[in-house]
């Protein structure tokens, strides 16, 4: 994702989420996260005591609380975790310098998006994950075990995983709705939101002109682009964001926008004319990826790290939390012994007819990359 905004005190947080239920939104169960006092994580499967430190960076709101007193208490080790990541051109702009010269960035793991995660591993800066130290990371999904943006598996593992579709506001719109040219509707013109990440919003555009963002190429999205820019110069977009669409789907000022899965999930408990849906041509799919950055000793604590969350048991508690789509696998029946209603949910386990319609934005070469980048600017004005 682009940007995950930590929200301010009238917003909901997921902790506010797993405190008062769910709902259903566009037809996806929106599960509740009701956390057991019972429900603890379990010890690390070897039962070690690594100690020592470890840092890591993430996206705010990407953990609860209690896995990080859990993770500590398991394994001894002093963990600083910071939720100081909110763009991952950002990120790149900030840390660049430094890690081109292998120098210390402050982080052991760092959890950038894939594409963003694939760009450091181009230009050198990640460290192969200490994969055989970790034995849980057996239980990663089939479908994420040679990903495009790592073809060997070895220098990225998915912490979370999500959809990109519509949210929309019933109440504005009047209707449901199912097409990603619904963000084009005259009727909505000045009520509509595209997200900041470039992907997401140019993908569904794509998809919404029959044109697969897993093989397009410059040439075959300019159309796109150009629908994009008119959209921006007619007033049909009302404004570009992150994950502030929150508020403007609540208030109504956005009667649709592009906007991500488990954000929903805490959108609704404001609003219950909001819905989530994948529109009938295809929806996104993003990950969010662990790396070991150049500079950093912490082998063993960044091993236990990765081999404590992908247990079943741990990577359900966090599931729980989170409502996401989670990439260790076969986690369902351990979170349906935490909260039965997550565990149907179609935004944590999508259907196969859900799936066969997500695409992920092809790997981009340097020349693409800055074409797309340039262009998506331009119709931003950023």
């Amino acid at each position: 994702m682009a940007k995950k905004i930590k929200p301010t005190s009238d917003q909901l947080s997921r902790r506010d989420f797993i405190m008062r239920g769910g709902a259903v939104v566009g037809g996806l169960a929106m599960a509740p996260s009701i956390l057991s006092n019972t429900g603890a994580f379990a010890a690390r499967a070897r039962g070690e005591n690594v100690g020592g430190k470890l840092s890591v960076l993430n996206w705010p709101l990407y953990i609860d609380e209690k896995a990080e007193a859990q993770f500590k208490k398991a394994t001894g080790i002093n963990l600083k975790y910071s939720e100081a990541l909110n763009d991952n051109n950002e990120f790149f702009a900030k840390y660049q310098e430094p890690l081109s010269k292998g120098s210390n960035v402050g982080f052991d793991i760092a959890m950038p998006t894939s594409w963003m995660a694939n760009r450091l591993l181009k230009l050198g800066y990640l460290q192969k994950l200490p994969l055989t130290d970790a034995p849980n990371v057996a239980n990663l999904s089939p479908g994420f075990q040679s990903p495009a943006w790592d073809p060997s598996g070895e220098y990225t593992l998915p912490w979370q995983t999500g959809m990109t579709g519509l949210a929309y506001n019933i109440k504005v719109t009047g209707r449901e709705l199912t097409s990603a040219n619904d963000l084009f509707d005259p009727k909505f013109k000045g009520k509509v939101g595209m997200l900041s990440e470039m992907r997401d919003t140019v993908g569904l555009t794509l998809l919404g002109d029959g044109v697969d963002p897993a093989t397009v190429t410059y040439k075959q999205a300019r159309p796109s682009m150009r629908k994009l820019q008119k959209a921006a110069d007619n007033g049909q977009i009302r404004r570009f964001t992150g994950n502030d669409y929150q508020d403007d789907l609540v208030s109504g000022d956005f009667a649709v926008c592009v906007g991500w899965s488990g954000d929903v999930a805490q959108l609704v408990l404001e609003n219950e004319d909001l819905r989530f849906v994948i529109p009938d041509e295809g929806g996104m799919r993003f990950a969010d990826v662990m790396v070991w950055v150049k500079g950093s000793k912490a082998k063993a604590q960044v091993a236990a790290w990765l081999d404590y969350f992908y247990t079943i048991d741990n990577a359900a508690q966090l599931e729980a939390f989170i409502q996401y789509i989670s990439p260790v696998a076969n986690i369902q029946p351990a979170l349906a012994a935490l909260d039965p209603v997550a565990a149907k949910s179609e935004l944590i386990f999508p259907p196969e007819s859900v799936e066969a319609r997500l695409k992920t934005f092809k790997i981009l070469n340097a020349k693409e990359e800055e074409q797309f980048d340039n262009a998506f600017a331009k119709i931003t004005g950023s």
